[in-house]
């Protein structure tokens, strides 16, 4: 898989990014560690270099995943991890890079992200400037080789940009989900900022597998994703059945479909979770399918029968 440059840094990442929420179990239902280890493995044998975890995913369990898959390959990988809205004081990124190092076994991070601004999720307000300095500090140690920033708004990541070089922004982006295109796409393509879009499937749904009416086990986060609901899970199932005759032209999934529209678009590359291996690697197979800038469009507009209805929250679940 040809790998892309990661903002303005020395670090190349692969397009398709393997995504590893679900290995921290919490707030998933049904994971097994032993599973997600061979997940993560196949990953990265398809030719997915790039692995984005953080600390909360399991408070540090998804982490320690990620170590036990690749550690034998770590010089061939990338790890992106994230630090918690309520670890943004100095002392406290700094504390919580070294857990990551640790739980990661390795001695630096490729990109180390804020998760959530300050304040979210009723979390301790910290300016800016201190997270920041803490980050720039790190790197220079060599601890991390680029900063990026995660649910920030465009205000917020300028804001953040004016103490330190971001490299790498990480929104809730996909074919049925692009409020980031309003306001800070725009501003990433100008300051040569990479998108590292996350709920690249929404969750599942771009993959067709889920009937209407389908019901998720009330612990699983999914049960609060807005676009699982009522009418806008509805107009997803018209926007699928649209979407499969261009699937079937180029002899792939759904889910691979998509994810090519999504890399396709400006300075945007693709985190996707998996269970099982089978799944990672026909992720990885995304990037061989080739969009015509007609077929660009064509896809653009169906999955405008799903965002022309959704309201201006950038947060997916109803939590």
């Amino acid at each position: 898989m040809k790998k892309r440059t990661l903002g303005t840094s020395q670090v190349q990442i692969t397009p398709i990014l393997m995504g590893t929420w679900q290995a921290g179990k919490r707030m998933w239902v049904g994971i097994e560690d032993a599973d997600s280890i061979k997940t993560i493995r196949a990953a990265f044998e398809a030719g997915i270099t790039t692995i984005d975890t953080a600390e909360v995913y399991g408070e540090g369990h998804s982490e320690r995943i990620v170590a036990e898959a690749l550690s034998d390959v770590r010089p061939q990988v990338e790890y992106a991890t994230k630090v918690f809205a309520n670890h943004l004081k100095y002392d406290q990124v700094i504390e919580a890079c070294d857990r990551s190092l640790k739980n990661l076994k390795t001695d630096y991070i490729d990109l180390y992200q804020i998760h959530w601004p300050s304040g979210a999720f009723n979390s301790e307000i910290v300016p800016i400037e201190e997270t920041m300095s803490a980050l720039n500090l790190l790197k220079e140690q060599g601890k991390i080789r680029a900063i990026g920033v995660s649910n920030f708004s465009r205000a917020q990541l300028a804001e953040a940009a004016i103490y330190g070089r971001i490299d790498s922004l990480q929104p809730p982006y996909s074919l049925f989900w692009r409020q980031v295109e309003k306001d800070i796409v725009p501003y990433c393509i100008e300051n040569n900022i990479s998108i590292l879009a996350y709920s690249s499937l929404a969750q599942g749904l771009l993959t067709g597998k889920f009937a209407l009416g389908h019901k998720f086990d009330p612990t699983d986060n999914r049960a609060k994703n807005k676009l699982f609901q009522g009418e806008n899970f509805e107009n997803a199932h018209q926007a699928l059945e649209k979407l499969r005759p261009i699937a079937l032209t180029h002899n792939c999934s759904l889910a691979q479909l998509a994810l090519a529209w999504l890399i396709a678009q400006p300075q945007a590359n693709a985190i996707v979770g998996a269970r099982y291996p089978e799944q990672a690697k026909d992720n990885a197979l995304a990037a061989e399918v080739k969009l015509s800038a007609a077929e660009l469009a064509e896809i653009d507009a169906i999955g405008r029968i799903v965002t022309d209805h959704l309201d201006d929250s950038s947060v997916m679940w109803n939590w």
